[in-house]
């Protein structure tokens, strides 16, 4: 089926007025529902995909199962029998994901503790010289940036962050790795990312946090969301030691 076009009133972010924008619907078979809102990686895209998600969201449809916020678009996954795609279509186009995107562009804040290198970071050195920097230059630069989480997805709970200074934007591994420990931070192009559990993966690995980004028994089981901020922060062996218990100690 050819995409349909979903027309919503937005409002541009750098302009107050308002204006018709196309966001094109793509059916995937009958059980799903793609709606793409934008055409690159971009904050202000972001906003509103994730507006969008969590304007569907609020609205507790019958036969939603799930919707999925990405880089650019929303996936809408849908029990046929009690919600059709046709109907889908025709209630989506009263939602205005720019509505809500003023209202909340960002998540919450997190300072994501990170030990650079060694046996935690076999590729940074190859990043540092990809980027014709020292070593310690690399860790430096990869920790000044505020990070915003695109998606999660690839493993529960993996984040995708944007986006990694050009610099040491190096392509990923030309052979993944068969195993990658859990609260590995790598890096693939402009992306970077951390490893929630151990997975096979391809990104070239930096650092290693001891923060567990996924918990799958707690009633939140993702540390990050879509919309969040992240902030890395280096740390030497001893404070990740230290962290690394805290982190892992018995709440009782």
């Amino acid at each position: 089926m050819p995409a349909a076009s979903l027309t919503s009133q937005s409002h541009m972010s750098d302009s107050p007025t308002s204006m018709a924008q196309p966001f094109r619907s793509f059916p995937l078979g009958d059980a799903a529902l793609m709606v793409e809102l934008g055409r690159e990686i971009d904050p202000a895209v972001s906003a509103r995909v994730i507006a969008y998600a969590e304007a569907i969201h609020a609205r507790r449809w019958d036969g939603v199962l799930d919707v999925v916020p990405t880089y650019c678009s929303v996936t809408i996954h849908i029990d046929p029998l009690v919600l059709d795609v046709g109907t889908l279509m025709d209630r989506l186009r009263q939602i205005s994901p720019a509505d809500s995107a003023q209202k909340k562009s960002c998540g919450r804040h997190h300072t994501i503790p990170v030990l650079y290198g060694g046996e935690f970071g076999p590729d940074l050195e190859d990043v540092a010289a990809f980027a014709n920097l020292p070593v310690a230059e690399a860790i430096r630069l990869h920790a000044s940036i505020l990070y915003r989480v695109y998606m999660i997805g690839f493993s529960p709970g993996f984040p995708y962050l944007g986006s990694v200074p050009t610099p040491l934007a190096m392509p990923r591994l030309a052979t993944p790795r068969t195993t990658v420990p859990a609260g590995s931070v790598g890096i693939a192009g402009s992306q970077t990312g951390i490893y929630p559990t151990a997975t096979p993966g391809g990104w070239r690995i930096i650092g290693r946090t001891p923060r567990q980004l996924y918990r799958p028994n707690n009633a939140t089981p993702f540390l990050l969301s879509p919309g969040d901020l992240v902030q890395f922060k280096p740390v030497d062996p001893r404070e990740y030691d230290r962290l690394c218990r805290e982190e892992h100690a018995d709440p009782d």
